[in-house]
């Protein structure tokens, strides 16, 4: 059986100083065929004195228990044989055996041995005339014994499975909220490289053009420009701005209050004053949930930073559809296209692919050099999040541009 630690065995300690003491006051007033019961009495004190020096050991030292047993045997030989009464001192000897012993086969020959050590002295003490009843006594005692000792193991074996498969568990919760604290920070990480690069990475790339044909202006002495470049400039540097103050504050820039159809039109018209490129805006203001809004806006964004960056486009068109289940943005330019296949550098179409996969749409790019570029997102109306995409906060991106 396996051995549980001297606290463990507190109950046991002292129904073993019970039995010893209720097994003296039985030698002290039982029937004895000896003249003098002295020698159950000094037995009675060796077992005493055994377990309160070295025996109570046993439950946990191995050394101990190898001493103690034989005491336990010679005590079940001597105290039935000089008072038959006491040979229920078993009652204890039975389980202080087992308790301390960790192998079940020896558990049970010891178990054998106290029994027929027992039956012996009951024969010393009553005679052949006994022997059928003390063969029955004795045989009950030690099948009784080991059958709840079986009993008994068993039980400590499941309860030690269990204690080992719960250290197990509480290891594996703890290894996996580890995991998912770890996956947490990855995923807010990349959240916010996305909303980074598709805000203020966009419009401080915005702010180098512009500073960019400032220059060229001032270099060409057309100063008659730079009003209208430094104006918006201005606008678009108060832009990141505020969208760099909004994911601080808030985690991620948003939508505005009038919707995303309005602000779809104020990014096309303000790409139009940085770029020169005219943006055709096809949207009309519908019922969108504004997770899906914002991802949208997203779309628009990285497209059109695409274009300025790569496209060399003459024109882009902006389309916003809504059918029954789904929302489409279509973003079409006439530039020089490139192969969708390869595998870029940048970003831009790689997070905005992820980040329609989170919310549960899609995102297909066709191009070919020559032959311009489509980028075409389909989002549900109402988007299931997976706690990578943070909540739309009404913030005005890009703002109205004045006349």
């Amino acid at each position: 059986m396996d051995r549980s630690g001297t606290h463990a065995n507190r109950g046991l300690h002292v129904a073993f100083g019970v039995t010893v003491a209720l097994v003296t006051v039985i030698a002290a007033l039982g029937w004895s065929p000896w003249s003098s019961r002295w020698p159950a009495f000094v037995m009675l004190g060796v077992l005493a004195l055994a377990y309160a020096a070295y025996g109570w050991r046993g439950y946990a030292r191995p050394r101990a228990a190898a001493g103690f047993v034989p005491v336990l045997v010679v005590a079940a030989l001597v105290l039935p044989a000089v008072v038959p009464s006491t040979a229920f001192v078993q009652c204890i000897l039975f389980p202080v055996a087992w308790c301390q012993l960790d192998r079940v086969r020896t558990s049970v020959a010891v178990s054998v041995v106290i029994g027929v050590a027992s039956g012996t002295g009951l024969q010393i003490a009553s005679g052949p005339a006994a022997v059928v009843s003390t063969l029955l006594i004795e045989s009950v005692s030690v099948a009784g014994a080991c059958a709840l000792g079986l009993w008994i193991t068993r039980i400590a074996q499941l309860s030690d499975e269990r204690r080992v498969l719960l250290e197990q568990l509480q290891a594996t919760q703890a290894s996996l909220a580890e995991a998912h604290r770890t996956a947490g920070i990855t995923s807010e990480r990349e959240r916010l490289a996305r909303e980074l690069h598709d805000t203020v990475a966009q419009d401080l790339a915005g702010i180098v053009m512009l500073t960019e044909r400032a220059r060229g202006d001032l270099a060409a002495h057309r100063t008659d420009r730079l009003d209208e470049r430094l104006a918006v400039l201005e606008e678009s540097a108060r832009t990141a701005l505020e969208g760099s103050r909004t994911l601080v504050a808030a985690g991620a820039a948003g939508v505005a209050s009038d919707g995303l159809c309005a602000a779809l039109h104020r990014l096309g018209e303000r790409f139009h004053r940085e770029t020169g490129i005219p943006v055709e805006v096809d949207a009309s203001d519908s019922a969108l949930d504004r997770d899906v809004q914002v991802v949208l806006l997203r779309v628009g964004q990285e497209a059109l930073a695409n274009v300025r960056a790569h496209a060399r486009a003459e024109s882009v068109q902006m389309r916003l559809r809504t059918d029954a289940d789904r929302v489409t943005l279509r973003v079409v330019d006439d530039g020089v296209g490139f192969e969708p296949a390869r595998a870029t550098a940048g970003r831009g179409l790689p997070g905005l692919r992820d980040r329609l996969t989170l919310a549960g749409g899609t995102c297909t790019v066709t191009s070919a050099h020559g032959s311009g570029t489509v980028v075409e997102a389909a989002l549900p109306l109402q988007l299931v999040t997976t706690g990578t995409l943070a909540p739309a906060q009404a913030v005005a991106v890009p703002p109205p541009v004045p006349a």
